[in-house]
């Protein structure tokens, strides 16, 4: 499970319905309608949000929203709480960055036009752009990080 931090638009096809399908599970865990992925290192910050179920809800709003500007078909009414505001949720500096490059790597092997986009955007943008349910706060990668993706970069391959 990967629900990206980083802004919808860097997602692409591929990545953004795993993101749909990742947040729907989410949300079905935060619902408690799944007894599997309960602590599952992603669902944290969402679990500990004083308003868990409008914050996926809030999430994923804006991967619908990204979706329909590509003329996607995703079916909004299993968003359980489509909010049009809560509270935000600190991101770190080190986290955007991380998830930027884990992004980076999966696209060039997968879809090499999105990849030299993000490199593009990479070069014009003071830093990654997080989804709108984040506000970033100066910091390393997130503690709960776990992935291949981490040890990648602790191994020296990564940000």
């Amino acid at each position: 499970m990967r629900l990206w931090s980083l802004a919808p638009t860097y997602l692409d096809s591929k990545g953004l319905g795993a993101v749909w399908r990742e947040g729907l599970l989410a949300q079905a865990v935060l619902l408690g309608r799944t007894k599997g992925w309960q602590r599952h290192s992603q669902l944290h910050r969402f679990q500990v949000h004083e308003e868990p179920l409008a914050a996926i809800g809030f999430y994923l709003r804006h991967i619908h929203d990204e979706a329909r500007t590509r003329e996607y078909r995703y079916d909004q009414r299993k968003i359980v709480a489509p909010v049009e505001h809560v509270d935000a949720i600190a991101v770190t500096t080190g986290q955007l960055h991380y998830e930027f490059w884990i992004l980076k790597e999966r696209l060039k092997r997968r879809a090499p036009y999105k990849f030299q986009d993000l490199l593009r955007r990479e070069r014009r943008e003071a830093g990654p752009t997080p989804h709108p349910l984040f506000t970033v706060v100066e910091g390393p990668v997130a503690p709960w990080e776990k992935s291949y993706w981490r040890r990648q970069s602790l191994a020296g391959a990564g940000p």
